[in-house]
């Protein structure tokens, strides 16, 4: 019974914790005086708790607002430098990976594109390692200048991949990217053993989450961008591949299998174009960037640059009437799809993002709502707003960081047996030196 009761006191001290950490954390800086009605704890309890965050680093005071009739009250908010997240986003042209401060103030950044050996799993592996040592060296305190600034203690890694996320199985993460040749990768795993070899300075049980890149995208765009405030939403990711976040009552909907949200599957034509998942007349096969860019060339287009990115920014810029045609027809297809999401989730808001999303929306979102419009049941569509996301080319790796955020917040700032506050890895102190 003495057990249990410690048990049960200790959890309740994390959910206040994590009540007032979370308040504060999106709606900040707060007084004590406004953290009672906003978390429905005692004023006794709050002052304690704030008590307890200010001791250990993670709450810091952010100026004072007048009262009436009394002093002065103080406000609190998140320690920005009281710990750091790392998002990885596995993307289709590059693996970027960004150090951040608890306010996703980013401190340092590292890039690896992924050349003609596209996602071969060896190689993405080794981006994410490479990456992940070059930013923690680079927040090193004793880091040579020009390095970023000093990081705070290690709270986890956040990685964004293609394809669906398998969290059940035994061995950790597995991912199923189809679009990319990945069958049931044990990319977890992997990470891991490459993080004990090469990164020996981070805790073995460092928090290591991995999600669907448009999820974490969602996330992010949900939390911090154009979805900040609603309920229900659809956030779409469009970039050679498509995909989308469905959140449901303000949570983000997985389905049985954690594959909920494979928008770019969904079937337009059924004797359409081939897409990358084997299937025909898939969505993806008709906005996704790189079918945007086979069906201009197919139209006498001719597609300039390096990669994916400078050639649809060639597109854009072409005032030929192939190019124009492309563009009119990708709108209507973008619409169509998007009624088929008003129609089947009833969102207060549909986001759009991506790189390609974010290029390609200011030019055809006019179009886009109109069609979806036409093919939208009225009266959902008459309640449907859609817009472009906020957050920009880097949503997909804020989103990542999230990941590892979330838990923090949940577990009220403490990871529960550890006797301090968070991880105690510093960056710059994790990679083997011979």
């Amino acid at each position: 019974m003495a057990e249990r009761s410690r048990r049960t006191v200790r959890d309740l001290r994390r959910t206040n914790r994590a009540a007032v950490l979370r308040r504060i954390y999106f709606d900040g800086p707060l007084s004590r005086q406004e953290l009672g009605p906003l978390t429905a704890l005692s004023s006794g309890s709050v002052s304690n708790v704030v008590t307890d965050l200010l001791g250990v680093g993670l709450l810091e005071e952010a100026g004072s607002v007048e009262s009436d009739g009394g002093r002065p009250r103080t406000l609190l908010r998140v320690a920005p430098g009281a710990g750091s997240l790392i998002g990885v986003d596995v993307g289709e042209t590059r693996v970027r990976v960004e150090l951040f401060d608890l306010a996703l103030t980013e401190i340092a950044r590292a890039e690896r594109p992924l050349d003609d050996a596209g996602h071969d799993v060896d190689r993405v592996v080794r981006h994410v390692l490479d990456g992940l040592a070059d930013v923690l060296d680079r927040a090193a305190p004793d880091a040579a200048p020009p390095a970023a600034p000093p990081a705070g203690p290690l709270v986890g890694v956040g990685v964004g991949v293609p394809g669906i996320v398998d969290h059940g199985t035994p061995g950790g993460t597995v991912v199923h990217g189809q679009t990319v040749g990945w069958d049931a990768v044990p990319l977890e795993e992997l990470l891991r053993r490459g993080l004990r070899a090469e990164l020996p300075g981070l805790p073995p049980d460092v928090p290591l989450l991995l999600d669907n890149g448009a999820r974490t995208m969602g996330q992010a765009e949900m939390w911090f961008g154009a979805g900040r405030g609603a309920r229900d939403a659809v956030v779409a990711l469009i970039g050679s591949g498509v995909g989308a976040c469905v959140v449901a009552d303000g949570v983000p909907y997985g389905g049985a299998t954690s594959s909920a949200g494979e928008w770019g599957h969904t079937v337009l034509d059924l004797r359409g174009r081939r897409c990358r998942c084997g299937a025909r007349g898939c969505l993806e096969a008709y906005v996704g960037a790189g079918a945007v860019l086979e069906r201009w060339r197919a139209a006498g287009g001719a597609p300039r640059g390096a990669d994916e990115e400078s050639a649809l920014a060639a597109l854009l810029a072409d005032d030929g009437g192939a190019a124009a045609a492309v563009l009119e027809e990708t709108a209507e297809y973008l619409g169509a799809g998007i009624a088929d999401l008003v129609n089947l989730f009833n969102p207060e808001r549909i986001v759009l993002g991506g790189w390609a999303g974010l290029l390609l929306g200011p030019r055809l979102l006019p179009v886009v709502r109109s069609t979806a419009a036409a093919y939208a049941l009225r009266h959902p569509a008459a309640r449907t707003t859609i817009e472009l996301g906020m957050l920009g080319p880097d949503a997909v790796t804020v989103g990542a960081a999230t990941l590892p955020l979330r838990r923090f917040l949940d577990e009220g700032g403490r990871k529960e047996g550890h006797p301090r506050e968070a991880l105690s890895v510093v960056p710059g102190s994790v990679r083997h030196r011979a």
